[in-house]
């Protein structure tokens, strides 16, 4: 039930507020001092507090100011004679709801105390969800136990209480997002704004405009200000995920912000002050798009400050179990299953497969696997037909020679098939090879294959 305090110093007001409020189902207490109205609150926690604004030794602001040090402070709504609104006035400066001046209106008093407890109910959701999110991206939640990946997780825990601009570095599906999401909502930033923006997503003429905003009459169909991503961010952290492919001209811009803290809308002439950290993240090696004038040096240094690299699947298979089961447990929520794991031999094939789409991938194999799932753990049959496996189930089934083989060739000769088998048409060739079309254009671009494959338009590539 929800509950208000009220404060008053002349014993039968405040058992008329008392009677009315208890009328209208809210638990009331009631005070006759500030001091006993602190002690109160401390026991009971109210939702909203109705207090006279002359006490005594302790005032209506004074009371005021004391709750709001609570963790969840109560809406406080002050009553005063007509004489002293400017005090009340002064009061809600300082952070209070509202203020009555007596002698009250009952009618009045009820919707304003209504709209306090709205209020107070609002602030409540807004904190479970920053503590819903704060528990989802807390850095001790990384599932990993693999060197590499606690190595990354001792950076993020050391960078996310410094204001430093970080750079992660990881193919596609790694999570580098979920580690930005991390190093944000452990940060004194946790309660700004967190805004991810794909820099590949946008098309060139459109992005500074996304990132910037602009001023009416900047270019045509401009017809109104708009507040661009990075002041709407401002004190939060901005996301830049694929940085590798900023424009020339943007990157000038990104590190214009970076030095100087500021920017300025399309087609506007004064410079706009921001406190925005900048978390950004690529899969393409930075250090030769520098060699060949892709990137500019500038920027690269001022955004690599902290650098985090995070290890595709392949490379910390150990951690394939705990991501596992990870997955099985979500997925149960979300479709009211009660898979309890997987077999050996179903975990085997995952522990074995390549994963060419890193975490993604492996959760939507899991999800289709839990959804398809009729017994109590999953089994080879629900994942087979998303593996190309070393089970005697996919194209890999030999044995490796003693002399071993070249993994990079071996890679790059598949590739170059998958290729040929789709007519040198890049999508239809992830496809096949099970990757994302963009994971395929990494691992193209890492080995430096000559032919150049046809690309695919968003709606060909479904």
């Amino acid at each position: 039930m929800p509950n208000i305090l009220v404060v008053d110093d002349e014993p039968l007001q405040r058992n008329i507020l008392k009677t009315i409020l208890e009328d209208s189902g809210y638990e009331t207490y009631i005070a006759s001092s500030g001091e006993e109205a602190v002690k109160i609150a401390q026991t009971f926690s109210p939702d909203v507090i109705l207090t006279d604004l002359k006490l005594g030794e302790m005032t209506g602001v004074e009371l005021l100011s004391e709750v709001q040090k609570e963790k969840i402070a109560p809406a406080v709504i002050i009553m005063t004679a007509y004489g002293t609104v400017s005090s009340a006035v002064e009061a809600m400066k300082k952070g209070a709801f509202d203020y009555l001046t007596k002698p009250l209106d009952k009618d009045v008093l009820l919707i304003t105390v209504k709209r306090a407890f709205e209020r107070a109910e609002l602030l409540k959701e807004n904190l479970q969800l920053q503590k819903a999110l704060f528990d989802k991206f807390k850095i001790e939640g990384i599932i990993g136990q693999s060197k590499k990946m606690a190595e990354a997780v001792e950076i993020m825990k050391k960078v996310s209480s410094s204001p430093a601009t970080v750079l992660i570095l990881g193919e596609s599906g790694t999570g580098k997002e979920l580690v930005a999401r991390a190093i944000h909502y452990n940060s004194i930033r946790r309660t700004k704004p967190f805004t991810a923006i794909n820099c590949a997503a946008i098309p060139e003429n459109l992005l500074e405009s996304e990132l910037f905003g602009y001023e009416p009459g900047a270019f045509t169909g401009a017809l109104s200000r708009r507040v661009g991503l990075i002041e709407a961010t401002n004190n939060g952290t901005l996301f830049l995920d694929e940085v590798g492919d900023l424009p020339h001209m943007t990157q000038s811009k990104i590190l214009r912000v970076l030095q100087d803290k500021e920017i300025r809308r399309l087609g506007g002439k004064d410079t706009i002050k921001v406190n925005v950290r900048i978390i950004a993240a690529t899969n393409k090696d930075i250090e030769k798009e520098l060699q060949k004038g892709g990137f500019r040096e500038d920027l690269y240094y001022r955004l690599k400050v902290i650098t985090i690299e995070l290890p595709p699947l392949r490379e910390r298979k150990e951690d394939i179990p705990a991501l596992t089961d990870f997955f099985i447990n979500k997925y149960n929520q979300e479709f009211g299953k009660r898979v309890k794991g997987a077999e050996e031999n179903a975990m085997k094939s995952l522990i074995e497969y390549y994963w060419p789409g890193n975490i993604r991938q492996l959760e939507s194999v899991i999800e289709r696997a839990v959804l398809m799932c009729e017994g109590t753990f999953i089994n080879l049959k629900d994942i087979k037909s998303e593996l190309r496996s070393s089970q005697g189930t996919g194209i890999l089934d030999f044995d490796i020679p003693d002399e071993g083989i070249n993994f990079e060739e071996l890679e790059k000769d598949l590739l170059k098939k998958a290729m040929r088998k789709a007519n040198n048409v890049a999508a239809k060739a992830a496809r096949l090879l099970g990757m994302s079309y963009k994971t395929f254009w990494y691992r193209w671009e890492k080995f430096g294959i000559d032919t150049s494959p046809k690309k695919e338009n968003a709606s060909q590539k479904g």
